[in-house]
């Protein structure tokens, strides 16, 4: 067919996922094909049933029976009792092998007729077989006499309420006289005629948001509804999900551009304030549920449920009522926010949005009280909550804005305003170029506006992993020097200029300012040729004390090894006097003055602080991605949060606000009480019905296609490489005959350029870093398509290399050959990366949690219509199951999200972190009241005999700090006392040879807060 006249990109995008889909269908089903040079067994994998003889010898169990089954069925719940009366049509066909001297001899595989017979079936409460002779005919007449199949109807009146299993059975003998292959292919059944009641969905309990009705289960296979009602086999699971639109039509949509609520912002967020308490009251006064809960016939307990949420909506509304109110009253935080619209406009410029979302603008109203009662505010950490590509980055990016300028406006003229983490390995180079635009923005406006203080900057705290822990003169075991291999290009961070957005960036070490430094080159550019406000080296992150800090949560673990960590919780100790070496922390036999540049000749006469030091302390602790902080690794930052709480209060008096975002909600509150020892709340709360609320309902704008396969047969190696190959060999299509394609596919050939862009590049995903590695050898061997690019992206791939990769596919080759046509990617890439160019993705196997699949397929479809395949592990019980059920799975994803495993109170974790605790503690805030180095433990021992410090009294206050000084406590108490006496024991003696502190007691401080991610051994 053509494509209609005056097609939008969108719906030829959504016509060409469409025809994508179908291909990739074909191809594992055979559609299409007449004849075959191999073994058809070897080759499908949807569609064909094996004869039950072979499955029942072959299956031990019912898991060996899924991954090539002999039958395919509908699962039904009556609406009346026995006897019952239905049809049943039957599709299959059958391949069959010539003879040697057959008529084509390189292709002795052909594919008979399609067998299309309808089974009449009336059956009592005992079940039956039906259809047996007609479809072994039928079968006969298509030329593969020998095979035969019936209509199986199974009766289970066990259940709660009488259920029937109509199944179409391959009844071939396991080597049919005459015929190769005994499967069946293409094989549909199609159930009319029985009137029925839907199933409750089981996995889910009752709620007042959610339809749990299910109208019929697959066995083996998918099932849809057809026009006239009839229940109709499929071989894959497709569902479509839509794009939301960010405002509730009911209500007139205030104007949220940066450009008005950076010069008038109070009249506009009235009225979004009184929308949304509009909204609240129709959707959630005491009369609105009593309506629904009589027309939905809610339980007591659902009932019970939206009582509750509703008094959450409306302690939101006032908290955003709060936060309209200090801006009409407090001009200093009305002024940080409009200076942060400012900023947010300058930094969006050219990239198609000027306005807020209106979930957006919420949140900064509901939380912006911290700055006005920061200790009050402190007690609670709120978390962003909305769909990935909503815009949460944007969202606390305007918070942490908004924050740097109040500090400006108040007194706060340098340091540390917000320390973001994210908690993977390696830190999406997307998300830092994010925050180096946004603070691009703030700074040309505070100069605009004659804001004080030092220039907005920004630091990128990651380590080794990414960036050098400090540079030094002359090669010094793997330490960097200004000649290393490499240096200084291969650190570069930013992708472009945040200024300019020019990508000629050049990387420079400056050796006068001893400073690895991103220079713009642009003539235009506002810097003029000067050093970006970018640090990437750790120690120079110390020494300037950007504005923002954003790097990987491991790096917490430093904290209890490296003084000069202070500055990002508290005050540093001096400033040095020789111009561009910046703050001093702990004199070092390296550092003698304390200043970090190598061979510093600033003497020892250092300048004191030029602001009050209580002013140090980091008003904002921003955690990213909060549903990663889970098991292990979310054990040892429940201890380490703690730590840094304490050490900020120990130093300031103060206590960082924290905001988290989070796609998944499930047991947040606990999660929060766990980790920061605070209550959580949400922003923003869950709308009256799944997908729609105030701030967000749906549209009929396609979003991601979700396609499940069960593979039957065939490894999922194979699966995924026929996948691929089917998705590479339609768009090389399309490069070559744009015609052709495009008439096939219905879209218009004008689009045919931007389809081979957003379609052209596909993603493997594994679970494991031998799934991706497997996937990517697999394509360069397996595929039929010559001559696919394959670049990996995971935590093993170097950071230079993941910077080319990103530009790649930003900014693709004009030859199509020389692009990079499929991503093999772990976890790394499911945080953080957002590349428009992203729109197909094929899953191992599915995720070990609900949470990463949201997070992993929110990766493609960002802006256009994305398709998804997700490959079943069908041995696995979870993917079984999830399978059965997977449109429930996708469209209430949240609700089978588990709650996240973690506690604080693990005695193995206890044992890693109390060196950390101990050590921060003597780093931190000993050492710089006993104005001494105790970096040693001679000097230590001495400065603890003078002190009175005693193993008791230590042991106490690690308990304390760990919040481990409850009543249930007492074994963790015990634990940290006999830790805290063998570290003295150590201390105390003369003869220990221990050289620093951190080499005292049972274990020294971890490097990472991965270190309890042990590696097993293995042996020969």
């Amino acid at each position: 067919m053509s494509g209609a006249v005056g097609q939008s990109e969108e719906q030829a995008c959504e016509a060409f996922v469409a025809w994508l889909d179908r291909r990739v269908v074909a191809a594992g089903r055979g559609d299409g094909l007449e004849r075959l040079e191999v073994s058809p067994s070897g080759t499908f994998w949807l569609g064909r049933l094996a004869c039950e003889d072979e499955v029942r010898k072959g299956a031990a169990d019912e898991r060996s029976e899924r991954l090539d089954p002999c039958a395919i069925g509908i699962r039904l719940r009556p609406a009346a009792a026995p006897s019952w009366s239905l049809s049943v049509k039957v599709r299959a066909r059958a391949w069959v092998q010539d003879p040697k001297d057959g008529p084509d001899p390189d292709r002795r595989w052909w594919r008979s007729d399609l067998v299309e017979e309808v089974v009449s079936v009336l059956v009592g409460a005992e079940g039956g077989s039906f259809g047996g002779k007609q479809l072994a005919d039928a079968f006969a007449a298509v030329g593969a006499p020998g095979l035969s199949a019936e209509v199986r109807i199974d009766v289970e009146d066990w259940h709660r309420e009488t259920e029937l299993v109509v199944q179409l059975v391959n009844t071939s003998p396991e080597k049919p006289p005459g015929l190769k292959d005994s499967h069946l292919y293409e094989t549909q059944i199609e159930v009319s005629g029985l009137a029925t009641a839907p199933f409750q969905l089981e996995a889910l309990p009752d709620s007042f948001r959610y339809d749990r009705a299910v109208p019929a289960y697959g066995v083996n296979v998918g099932v849809e509804i057809l026009a006239s009602g009839a229940f109709c086999t499929s071989d894959t699971v497709a569902v479509q999900t839509s794009r939301p639109q960010y405002w509730n039509g009911v209500y007139e949509q205030p104007d949220l551009s940066f450009e008005t609520l950076a010069s008038d912002p109070l009249p506009e967020l009235a009225k979004l304030v009184d929308a949304l308490a509009a909204y609240d009251d129709a959707q959630w006064s005491p009369t609105a549920l009593d309506t629904r809960q009589a027309a939905q016939a809610w339980t007591t307990a659902m009932r019970a449920e939206a009582d509750r949420s509703a008094v959450e909506v409306f302690a939101e509304l006032g908290r955003l009522r709060a936060g309209l109110e200090l801006l009409r009253t407090r001009p200093e935080i009305l002024r940080a926010f409009q200076l942060m619209n400012m900023a947010i406009a300058r930094s969006a410029r050219g990239r198609g949005y000027s306005a807020w979302r209106s979930f957006q603008v919420g949140f900064l109203l509901s939380a912006i009280r911290f700055l006005a009662e920061p200790d009050d505010e402190a007690r609670y950490v709120d978390t962003v909550w909305f769909a990935t590509g909503g815009g949460k980055t944007e969202t606390y990016l305007g918070l942490l804005l908004t924050a740097a300028f109040f500090d400006r406006l108040t007194g706060k003229a340098m340091g540390v305003t917000a320390w973001s983490r994210f908690p993977l390995r390696l830190l999406s180079l997307q998300q830092t170029q994010r925050f180096a635009d946004a603070l691009a923005g703030a700074e040309m406006v505070r100069k605009e506006e004659g804001v004080g203080g030092t220039q907005f900057s920004l630091g990128f705290l990651v380590g080794r992993a990414g960036t050098p822990n400090k540079v030094v003169p002359k090669p010094e075991g793997d330490e960097v020097t200004p000649d290393s291999p490499g240096m200084p290009d291969r650190y570069q961070v930013l992708l472009y200029c945040p200024f300019c957005r020019d990508e000629n960036l050049k990387m420079r070490f400056d050796r006068e300012r001893w400073k690895l430094e991103h220079r713009c080159t642009s003539a235009t550019c506002p810097t003029r040729g000067q050093a970006l406000p970018m640090y990437v080296v750790d120690q120079e992150v110390f020494r300037f004390l950007p504005t923002v800090v954003v790097g990987t949560l491991d790096k917490a673990a430093s904290i209890g090894l490296q003084q000069a960590m202070r500055g990002l919780i508290g005050p540093p100790q001096k400033v040095c006097p020789v111009k561009w070496h910046g703050f001093t922390y702990a004199e070092r036999s390296k550092s003698p003055n304390g200043c970090l540049v190598p061979d510093c000749q600033g003497g020892k006469v250092l300048k004191p602080l030029p602001m009050d030091a209580k002013r140090f302390g980091p008003s904002l602790r921003l955690q990213d991605e909060l549903h990663l902080l889970r098991d292990s690794l979310g054990a040892v930052d429940s201890h380490y949060e703690s730590l840094l709480d304490h050490l900020q209060w120990e130093l300031c008096g103060t206590r960082a606000k924290i905001v988290a975002s989070s796609a998944t909600l499930t047991g947040y509150d606990r999660q929060i009480d766990v980790l920061y020892q605070r209550q959580g709340r949400v922003f923003p709360q869950p709308g009256p019905r799944a997908g729609e609320s105030f701030w967000t309902t749906p549209t009929t704008q396609p979003l991601r296609r979700f396609v499940a396969v069960a593979p039957r047969g065939v490894t999922l190696e194979h699966v995924s490489d026929r996948t691929l190959d089917a998705l590479q060999r339609c768009v090389r299509e399309l490069v070559d005959d744009p015609a052709a394609v495009c008439a096939e596919a219905g879209v218009e050939p004008r689009h045919a350029a931007m389809l081979i862009s957003l379609y052209g590049t596909d993603v493997v995903y594994g679970t494991t870093l031998y799934d991706v590695e497997a996937a990517g050898r697999s394509l360069g061997s397996n595929n039929t398509v010559a001559g696919i690019n394959v670049e990996q992206l995971t935590g093993q791939t170097d950071f230079d290399e993941v910077r080319a990769i990103l530009e790649r596919l930003e900014n693709p080759e004009d030859d199509f050959a020389e692009r990079i046509h499929v991503v093999a990617a772990s976890s790394m890439l499911s945080h953080g990366v957002d590349v428009n160019r992203l729109n197909t993705m094929v899953m191992l196997g599915l995720p070990l949690t609900t949470a990463e699949f949201i997070q992993t397929t929110a990766r493609v479809g960002r802006k256009f219509p994305g398709l998804v395949y997700v490959l079943h592990k069908i041995g696995r019980e979870r993917d079984a199951q999830t399978f059965r059920h997977f449109e429930q799975y996708v469209r209430q994803g949240d609700r089978f999200v588990d709650a996240i495993p973690i506690t604080r109170r693990s005695r193995r974790v206890l044992d890693l972190t109390i060196a950390g605790v101990v050590g921060a503690r003597t780093l931190m805030i000993r050492e710089p009241a006993s104005r001494q180095r105790l970096s040693t433990p001679a000097k230590l021992r001495d400065y603890a005999r003078n002190s009175g410090m005693t193993p008791a009294a230590e042991a106490a206050e690690v308990a304390r700090v760990l919040g481990l000084d409850g009543a249930e406590d007492s074994v963790h108490r015990e634990q940290i006392a006999e830790w805290l006496q063998a570290w003295f024991v150590d201390l105390e003696d003369p003869a220990n040879k221990a050289t620093f502190v951190s080499e005292l007691g049972p274990r020294s401080p971890m490097m990472s807060l991965r270190d309890v991610e042990a590696s097993a051994p293995i042996h020969d």
